[in-house]
């Protein structure tokens, strides 16, 4: 097993070639502000995305494969590149169940992961979740560090697991619920309590996640919760920001 690091701080690369990028879970939150950031990245030249649906996005570094996630033996040759981001996520009502949320956070992430590994893919940038424990009694959490344990298995230069709080940001489906959620955490955020739980946006976890990329350290590397703010300023201002 790979040995974990967890550091405040981040180190970024020089690259000396434009690098292909593969993403999962592109119209995610998350993903869809991961893919945005990723084409306007001058040191990516192509940006790959396995996904059910297109996400209507037009652009000459753009390549989508619309794929069937249970048919692995039709998209994991295609899984080759510098780097896989692993933004793939669903809740519970909108899958139908625990069982299929498991499939979805869990089975569809190990199995891209463990794709890419077989086929060299030198770096894998995984989304986990605060709180994440193999084995937490709260099923979400539980999920999470199972994803977590497992990967760290796989045979990657640099395996990257980011840990955010709850996510903000617009989504394509209302949620109520959640959104009075974030609105208490912000509140008690600002009382000075919970700060653990620190709401962040989807676009904050994006700018992390292509930094921590170029991280130049080898093994296993966590940023918690708070740490993801630094490391979404670390890496400077893209086009259009």
């Amino acid at each position: 097993m790979l040995p974990e690091f967890s550091y405040p701080a981040v180190i970024i690369a020089h690259c000396d070639s434009m690098k292909k990028a593969l993403v999962i879970g592109a119209t995610g939150l998350v993903g869809s502000q991961l893919v945005k950031r990723l084409l306007r990245d001058e040191r990516f030249g192509e940006v790959e995305a396995f996904l059910r649906r297109s996400t209507g996005l037009s652009d000459p570094g753009l390549k989508e494969h619309l794929v069937d996630f249970d048919r692995p033996e039709q998209w994991q040759h295609l899984i080759k590149g510098d780097a896989l981001f692993s933004a793939l996520g669903t809740t519970r009502k909108k899958a139908g169940g625990k069982q299929e949320q498991w499939k979805v956070d869990y089975h569809y992430q190990f199995q891209f992961a463990a794709a890419a590994a077989r086929n060299a893919v030198p770096v894998l940038v995984l989304v986990s979740s605060v709180g994440a424990d193999p084995h937490s009694r709260f099923f979400y959490a539980r999920m999470k560090g199972r994803l977590e344990q497992d990967v760290k298995s796989l045979l990657f230069r640099r395996l990257v697991i980011i840990r955010p709080g709850p996510l903000s940001g617009q989504r394509e489906e209302p949620r109520p619920m959640e959104k009075a959620g974030l609105a208490l955490m912000d509140l008690l955020n600002r009382a000075g309590l919970m700060r653990k739980y620190r709401p962040i946006a989807g676009e904050m976890v994006a700018r992390a996640m292509i930094n921590a990329c170029f991280d130049e350290r080898t093994g296993v590397i966590v940023y918690s919760a708070g740490e993801l703010f630094p490391l979404a300023e670390s890496g400077g201002v893209l086009p259009g920001d």
